[in-house]
């Protein structure tokens, strides 16, 4: 299978769109298919597992690099030949892309990832919401398929009027971040850094920008023996600094690889704080690491966490209530034991693997599906 992923993001940018697209272009090789990647212009690898990078025009906004729409998307499409389209997280260049997939009849697959419409509840902006919605219907009306993560972005869909959609989650590397990680010296050592005196460690691993309210976490000040560690970059970071000051936290910045497992396998309890997140990938990956988490009750969170058993769930109209969750875990090591223990087995079916082949066999069902239909009118046309 030939398959062309138009992506609003890819590297160098880290976030989560990014990290599925690479997942999903390694397994892609793995299983033999050919790939092409379409990414707005930011300095991006000219290759990656294989798949040639072509890049497109992009403006920058938030320090983020938006793709903007060009011919060379539809004439990239027509050179490579595709069986099917990928539009990750389609804005303004996925869009442009399923609408070239079509005029070229190649069938799409578009993957929902970014709640824009929760930017505008956020900041209360009424018609914004209703605004963005519409973007997101536009992006999305002419595929052939959307894949939601959660339960909460494919009713949000729904209800956006989004037709043909089905559920498609995110894998996890259950060999890179693994509770054995808290023996490796080098978790070992950073753990020593951080908690010179013996503090239990509260983390948090993910982008800094306003959706994430990562400055909430200034409610866990005055709980004593805990010290606050943050990992992650990005717009924000000025105004969570000062949000934290009174928290002694430490920011650890961007870390990949085997990094980023030790800085898991260092913390006791990981906290996210996100309400807009379509999916969670850090909480499966500090699950995965056999920690206790701590999230709120909104988006994708619901579905990777049972409430007492796999983590615990927080108000998102409440901060405080992180306080009341962090303090609960930090005074019972025994429920932190079997919360951590219990969130590592939920994930254990939650492979990269396993998730890659469920999205080739979307790919599959949605090309066999776009034929049926193409042939439908002949079949019921007079003799």
């Amino acid at each position: 299978m030939r398959v062309a992923i138009v992506t609003e993001s890819f590297l160098p940018t880290v976030n989560g769109v990014t990290t599925s697209v690479a997942r999903v272009l390694e397994h892609l090789e793995r299983r033999g298919h050919e790939a092409l990647v379409i990414a707005p212009a930011c300095g991006a690898p000219r290759t990656f597992a294989g798949a040639p990078v072509i890049e497109v025009p992009s403006a920058p906004y938030r320090a983020f690099p938006v793709g903007l729409p060009t011919p060379t998307v539809q004439r990239a499409l027509a050179d490579f030949g595709p069986n099917v389209l990928h539009a990750a997280s389609p804005f303004l260049l996925g869009a442009s892309a399923i609408g070239a997939a079509h005029r070229l009849g190649v069938p799409s697959v578009a993957v929902f990832q970014t709640d824009l419409a929760g930017y505008a509840r956020r900041n209360r902006l009424a018609a914004a919401s209703r605004f963005a919605w519409k973007v997101v219907a536009w992006a999305h009306e002419k595929a052939d398929l959307t894949l939601a993560p959660s339960s909460v972005a494919l009713a949000d869909l729904e209800r956006a009027g989004i037709a043909r959609l089905d559920r498609w989650g995110r894998g996890v590397d259950l060999d890179g971040y693994h509770p054995r990680n808290r023996t490796r010296p080098t978790a070992c050592a950073l753990r020593e850094r951080l908690a010179p005196a013996g503090e239990l460690l509260v983390g948090y691993v993910g982008r800094l920008a306003p959706e994430k309210h990562v400055e909430r976490l200034r409610v866990l000040a005055g709980l004593r023996g805990v010290r606050v560690v943050v990992v992650g970059d990005g717009p924000s970071m000025g105004s969570v600094r000062r949000e934290l000051s009174g928290l002694d936290a430490v920011f650890l910045g961007q870390l990949t690889g085997e990094a980023l497992a030790d800085a898991y396998a260092a913390l006791d309890v990981f906290v996210h704080t996100g309400t807009e997140e379509t999916f969670g990938q850090t909480i499966q990956e500090a699950q995965a690491s056999g920690l206790p988490v701590v999230a709120p009750r909104a988006g994708g969170p619901i579905d990777l966490i049972d409430d007492g058993v796999t983590g615990l769930l927080t108000e998102p109209e409440h901060p405080e209530s992180i306080r009341d969750a962090v303090g609960a875990l930090i005074a019972d090591p025994t429920a932190r034991a079997r919360i951590g223990e219990a969130g590592r087995r939920a994930v254990l079916g939650r492979t990269w693997e396993s998730l890659g082949d469920q999205l080739i066999a979307h790919y599959e069902r949605t090309v066999a599906r776009v034929a049926e239909r193409r042939e439908a009118p002949s079949l019921a046309a007079p003799r």
